[in-house]
């Protein structure tokens, strides 16, 4: 059985990841390998992505279709952070099938939560256990919405390749100081930094492993936020506007900001004149019905509303007072804008220009 390390460095567009950042991986890179651009799934948030890399499959297969649900039957809503939503086997289950060991480390305890099944040894940074911090040697993890929580989760990959040696480890990390600082700034320097040098010491230490780096999705400025839900209900429509990027990590996003929306009609009979409207308001950028969006975007189309909406690259939807904000306040992602990706691959299980999306990495690995 191939060894497999996956490190999806969370909200990373390509501008934070090259060769001038991570000197080590690329000059890897070259001799082992190749890095380029690749695209994430839609919506470009967490759960989505994280579901489709750990499947290979889109998310009409995985029927992951964001970080919050909503039953528009039941009126019941909330937050995805534990199993049950994910549809598609992952590569953690297949190859615990095929008799092998695996690991899923993260600093979200969300993403242990959603996609643990399959995972032999699972750490998070957000929930640490002192008995695993004990076994590999790792200190009490910082705070999570740290620059450090990063450097912390990839020493544990590291130290877990050392010392257990899995076939399987699928390492993530936390997007806070993406959300925080543009490319170039000095924390967001450092967090690369700190994954070019533990990748190049798990190189060394097991140079024949494949490894893939990659991103769940990008990340950009926001000038504008804007209240869809508000501006609905005040030209008389009756709807439930889903942000499918809603998670608890508010620090990450304030006002639960991103670049997508799943309309849900209370009342169809509105729905020729909300499309009219929507399509014609200057803060989107898209309109799509479900049927349409679910065919470009493989998406279940059961389970985004009945229209969805995408913002500019300047803007997003969120959760604010009135209709609409200006900000320098805002990093976010959800939107299409948000889809670049960057892919550094060493010792690949396939050619370069078989590697288009994120969810490639696992479609093309064999057990």
């Amino acid at each position: 059985m191939e060894k497999v390390l996956i490190l999806v460095i969370d909200g990373c567009a390509p501008e934070y990841f090259t060769e001038k950042t991570a000197p080590h991986i690329f000059r890897l890179a070259k001799k082992t390998g190749f890095a380029k651009r690749i695209l994430c799934a839609v919506p470009s948030v967490t759960n989505v992505n994280h579901a489709c890399i750990l499947s290979g499959k889109w998310p009409e297969e995985t029927g992951v279709v964001g970080n919050y649900f909503y039953n528009p039957e039941t009126g019941r809503e909330g937050f995805i952070e534990e199993r049950g939503y994910m549809k598609a086997p992952t590569i953690l289950q297949r190859c615990k099938e095929a008799g092998g060991k695996t690991a899923l480390l993260t600093v979200k305890g969300k993403i242990l939560g959603v996609y643990g099944d399959g995972a032999d040894i699972g750490i998070s940074a957000q929930t640490p256990d002192r008995g695993q911090l004990e076994q590999y040697g790792l200190d009490m993890p910082p705070a999570i919405q740290s620059g450090e929580s990063t450097q912390w989760i990839i020493k544990a990959a590291y130290q877990c390749i050392k010392i257990a040696d899995p076939d399987m480890v699928y390492c993530t990390t936390n997007d806070y100081i993406f959300h925080h600082y543009a490319p170039g700034h000095k924390e967001a320097v450092a967090q690369i930094a700190a994954i070019d040098e533990y990748v190049e010491k798990i190189c060394t230490l097991d140079p024949g492993r494949q490894i893939y780096i990659t991103a769940d999705h990008g990340m950009n400025q926001k000038s504008t936020i804007v209240n869809f839900q508000s501006i609905a209900e005040r030209a008389g429509f009756a709807v439930y506007c889903l942000p499918p990027l809603k998670d608890r990590y508010v620090e990450n996003h304030i006002y639960q900001e991103g670049g997508m929306l799943y309309v849900f009609l209370k009342d169809k009979s509105q729905a020729a004149a909300f499309f009219d409207f929507a399509k014609n308001h200057h803060h989107v950028e898209q309109v799509l019905p479900k049927e349409e969006a679910a065919e470009i975007y493989h998406l279940p189309a059961g389970r985004i509303g009945d229209y969805v909406l995408f913002s500019g690259k300047d803007s997003a939807f969120g959760e604010v007072e009135g209709e609409c904000i200006t900000t320098d306040a805002s990093r976010t992602h959800g939107s299409l804008h948000e889809r670049d990706i960057p892919l550094v691959a060493l010792n690949p299980a396939a050619s370069e220009e078989k590697y288009l999306y994120n969810k490639d990495i696992v479609a093309r690995l064999s057990l």
